[in-house]
């Protein structure tokens, strides 16, 4: 499909530049997966670049994900009007660099991490990965370690990490059997479990918690196109999730990381699968580890030939990093203000990243252009990067500003993403899983200990009987009466041997006689 912008196939028309800024300045679809940049001070017309750059691709055919950081882009569902107040503006404007003003609304479909003002967008603890989970709580290197244990653990034992709650049981069972697991995979800290449980709070407190759990968002649903073949436009409502910058940097990295690990090689297509628009881009790199800048960096090298576009959107080119800047072909410059030192250093920084152009000095222009008009270099054939020049950017199509309540939510009833991701679901996972290890071996402990306790009673009442009992001797059966009345004869015929023996003994004895025979 072609851009009906410009009328030249597998283009988009960005603006007016040269003398008069009647020179068509055009970004070439096979080369809109070298990615971009748009950059400027606040209120020079950054957020309308990335609006009608959106547009085009969308007329382009081509899907596109941007976060609405302000609330003001949701009127790209809104078709442009002549009663608004910057219509004879705009009509002046695209008179001068040459096309019509052909007002229209495009396809929105509205996302939110929170599921207010957009469809529920999900990710698990499973997909994000422990390395964006790190960053997402500001690990340290020994929590990030005890982390990617658990992730490992988990993945060996079966355990499913789908949800919040299904990484915090993990973590417990990780502290609880921290000596085991020490001896295969490291050191494992109760107090680095108990730092990442306390993150994990805070997060939870904060909602982010309801960025995990299922259904998790499928990439398919973001690379759409309507009925009549315009791109789907995505827009992620960002103006609360800005509230925590690192939430809303680690959560569009984790899609930029997805796209890059589940879309198939292309090489270098006609015009990119999705074109992706990273707003406030300095979040992403704000006192962020070297692994993670590395992984940016990585992302942003390969993931062309997958036929993602990539737009980085900041306020200076310095808030990238140079490894990563280099990556960024198409450049689209704004304004930038140079009240210091240090911001004519990041001036003279920007002019030299441009292809000079004889007709005027770069620094001078970046810092003098109005606004709605840019300095911009754009690939030209072969992937050389075009002479600079200063652009004045073609007006939306859409509305400028932010949507009514009603209107958005009209937009989202009639979305079939409702239906899918609506309802959040609950599957049987790790938190599950362990839930029903620890009842099972609670059960086990109290059968073992009524056991114990029915062999210890046993054990007692068998002691007890054997005290109490009276004991038994047989009777000698070969043993009679009077062989016991001999035995007494014999022991009274002993003693009276020995008292014989004796003169007292012998008259006792001589005493008894007579008696015995006075007796008879």
């Amino acid at each position: 499909m072609a851009d009906v912008v410009d009328g030249q196939a597998n283009t988009v028309f960005v603006g007016g530049g040269g003398t008069g800024h009647a020179s068509p300045q055009t970004l070439l679809l096979k080369y809109a997966n070298r990615h971009g940049l748009i950059a400027g001070a606040t209120g020079t017309g950054k957020t309308v670049t990335l609006q009608t750059l959106a547009e085009s691709l969308s007329l382009a055919g081509v899907p596109v994900f941007l976060a609405d950081v302000k609330g003001d882009l949701a009127g790209l569902s809104r078709a442009g009007s002549a009663d608004g107040k910057l219509h004879q503006a705009f009509s002046e404007r695209a008179s001068q660099i040459g096309i019509s003003l052909a007002y229209q609304a495009f396809p929105v479909t509205f996302w939110d991490v929170w599921g207010k003002s957009g469809h529920p967008v999900r990710t698990t603890p499973a997909e994000m990965g422990p390395l964006l989970l790190s960053r997402l709580l500001d690990l340290t290197d020994v929590q990030e370690g005890v982390m990617n244990i658990a992730f490992r653990v988990a993945d060996e034992q079966g355990l499913a990490l789908l949800d919040l709650k299904d990484l915090q049981a993990m973590l417990v069972w990780v502290g609880q059997n921290a000596a085991d697991l020490s001896l295969r995979y490291g050191n494992v800290s109760t107090a680095s479990v108990g730092a990442i449980q306390r993150a994990l709070l805070v997060l939870e407190n904060q909602g982010g918690d309801s960025l995990f759990g299922e259904p998790a968002l499928e990439l398919a649903d973001l690379i759409r196109q309507d009925a009549s073949g315009k791109g789907m436009i995505n827009i992620l409502a960002a103006d609360k999730l800005m509230q925590s910058p690192r939430l809303y940097a680690t959560f569009l990295l984790w899609l930029l990381s997805e796209l890059f690990e589940q879309l198939p090689e292309v090489g270098d297509p006609d015009r990119p699968r999705i074109a992706f628009f990273f707003d406030e881009a300095h979040l992403l790199f704000d006192d962020a580890p070297k692994a993670l800048i590395e992984k940016v960096e990585q992302v942003a090298r390969l993931i062309r030939s997958k036929g993602v576009s990539v737009w980085f959107v900041s306020q200076n080119p310095t808030d990238i990093p140079d490894a990563i800047l280099g990556q960024l072909g198409n450049r689209i410059q704004h304004a930038l203000r140079a009240f210091t030192a240090k911001d004519q250093k990041a001036l003279r920084m920007a002019a030299q990243n441009y292809r000079a152009n004889p007709d005027f000095d770069t620094a001078d222009a970046i810092q003098n252009v109005g606004t709605g008009e840019a300095v911009t270099s754009l690939l030209e054939a072969k992937g050389v990067p075009g002479v600079v020049q200063r652009t004045l950017i073609r007006p939306p199509f859409s509305s400028l500003g932010p949507i009514s309540d009603a209107e958005r939510a009209q937009i989202m009833n009639a979305s079939p993403m409702g239906l899918k991701y609506g309802q959040a679901v609950d599957r049987d996972s790790a938190h599950e899983m362990l839930a029903r290890k620890a009842e099972e071996a609670a059960r086990a402990v109290a059968r073992a200990e009524a056991e114990a306790r029915e062999n210890d009673a046993l054990f007692d009442m068998t002691r007890d009987e054997y005290r109490n009992a009276r004991r038994y001797k047989p009777r000698d059966e070969g043993r009679t009466r009077s062989s016991r009345s001999d035995s007494i004869v014999e022991t009274f015929g002993k003693s009276l041997a020995r008292q014989l023996g004796t003169k007292s003994g012998q008259a006792i004895v001589r005493g008894v006689l007579g008696s015995l025979f006075r007796g008879r």
